[in-house]
This record gives C-alpha cells, structure tokens and sequence, in this order.
C-alpha cells in the first residue's frame, strides 16, 4: 500500500464525511418545515438527477445486474434506516444523532454471524461491548430524556447495518456507482406514497436546499465509497469519526447545541470502540467483519 494511496483514501474519507454532516444539518433545517417522508423522498430523488449523467455516460453497463434480490433488500432496508435517522436528527441533538449513527458498525459483527456466518474475533466483540457502553451514555437509558425518540435512532443504526451487510453480499459482481443508483431508484420509489399522504407545502427558496442535499448526499456517498476502494479500512477508517467533531461544530454554531459531558463520555468510547475495531493483530486473521 503506497503513501499516495493513503493520503488519497484518508483525504476523500474526510470529504465524505464532511458532505455527510452538511447533509444531516440540511436535514435537520428541512426538518422544521417538511415532513421526515418528504425529505426522504427528496433526498433520494435529488440524488437520481444527480446521477443522471453517470447513467447516460455508462448506459448498460452501470443499469446491468443480476442480483435484483439485493439490491431490493438494501433498497428496502436502507431507506428505513434512512427514515428512522433522518426522523431522529430533526428531534435530537445534531451530535448525538450523529454519534448513534456511529454505532452501527457493532451491529455488524452479530449480524455477519447470524447471516454469513462470519466469526467474530475477540478485539471486534470487545469492541462491541465498549460502543455500546458509549451508545448508552449518550441515550442515557436511566434519564427522563430516554425516550421513543432515542430508540428509533439506534433501530436506525442497526439497519443501516444490516443494509452495509447486504452490500458485501453483492460486491464481488456490482460496481459502486451501480448500488449507489440503484439504492436511489427503489427509495425513490418507495418513499413517494408516503411523501405524497405527508405532504407539506414546499416554500419556493427550499427547492434550492433540496437540490443540493441530492448533491452533497449523493457525492458523499461517492466519496466513501472511492476511500475504501483504494484504501483498507484498517488505515483510513479512523478518520470517519470526523463526524463527531463536524456535528459538534454545526450543533453549537447553527443550533446553539452544547454537549453534556455524558455525550463526551459515549463520543470517547464509540471512538475508542472503533480503534478497537480497526485494530487485527497481523499474527492473527479472523474473518471479523470492519
């Protein structure tokens, strides 16, 4: 593995995670005006215009698959994670939402064992204990503050897990621009009953904002997926937790959000949790899913 690699895979991992955050802070502006379902709608549909030269570049090539099963299943999947964290960051705290959707990567581990029976090492299920000891801290499970709202942010978390999951199942055969559109088309699709029965007047300056969060979301998710295409997990993956400090940032200047110190706690230990994860011991190589 090159520096130049390296730096280029830590750079874009960066990016994406910047457009990332400015995509949930849009999503949380939206949020006071639009329903969860028409945002989900929007965001999805946003993101086909998008990809609309992609497609006309690569014609056949990019729409050709063989495995609609799992492109459905992430379809459907996917877009109820997308519905339970876009619901969340219009009724939480940017940095907390953001701090849940982290951990979903130790849902990983059991649902690689339930499924593709993927055995998890000893470092991946520390690691899983650790996170969700940071998960607790932020939803503070004792408090009057735990309520519906946290536990649809964590069912969010694990499905966006299981649909990553779905995603190793067809990569050997389906490239990322592929999975990306065809995430977009059946969300798209999906979404737009409920969108059309929740509907709320859109005001004509929110056509612009709903534009370009099919953008950034869109070359976000492009961004990701080139990091870890040209670099391994085990080297890049740290620099995800960039989330933390851009929601951070946003909550406190747009929302005027400060953190409890409990949130410290959970943010200190989700990222601990993640270095943990990261970690694989080169005497050793188990089949741990990253």
């Amino acid at each position: 593995m090159h520096q130049h690699q390296l730096r280029q895979g830590a750079l874009f991992l960066l990016m994406g995670e910047a457009l990332l955050a400015v995509m949930g802070g849009m999503i949380k502006y939206l949020s006071d005006t639009l329903s969860t379902e028409q945002i989900v709608f929007f965001r999805n549909a946003a993101g086909l215009v998008v990809l609309a030269p992609l497609v006309l570049q690569q014609g056949r090539k990019l729409l050709y698959t063989q495995v609609w099963h799992w492109h459905l299943m992430r379809g459907l999947v996917g877009v109820s994670a997308m519905y339970c964290y876009f619901w969340a960051l219009g009724h939480m705290p940017l940095t907390e939402a953001f701090l849940v959707k982290l951990s979903s990567p130790f849902f990983m581990p059991l649902i690689g064992l339930l499924w593709l029976g993927e055995r998890a090492g000893r470092y991946s299920l520390l690691a899983v204990a650790v996170g969700f000891a940071g998960v607790a801290c932020i939803l503070r499970p004792d408090d009057s503050t735990f309520t519906f709202i946290a536990l649809i942010a964590l069912l969010g978390a694990f499905l966006a897990a299981l649909a990553k999951v779905t995603i190793r199942r067809m990569s050997a055969t389906e490239s990322s621009q592929t999975i990306v559109f065809y995430f977009g088309l059946i969300a798209a699709i999906v979404s737009a009953p409920g969108a059309a029965m929740n509907w709320q007047p859109v005001p004509n300056h929110m056509w612009g904002w709903i534009l370009l969060l099919g953008l950034v979301a869109t070359v976000g998710q492009l961004l990701l997926t080139r990091a870890y295409r040209i670099a391994p997990t085990g080297k890049v993956g740290v620099y995800a937790y960039s989330a933390v400090l851009y929601g951070a940032v946003m909550g406190w200047y747009f929302w005027d959000e400060l953190p409890l110190w409990t949130t410290w706690l959970g943010a200190t230990l989700i990222v601990s949790a993640g270095l943990l994860n990261l970690y694989q011991p080169k005497s050793k190589h188990r089949g741990s899913i990253q």
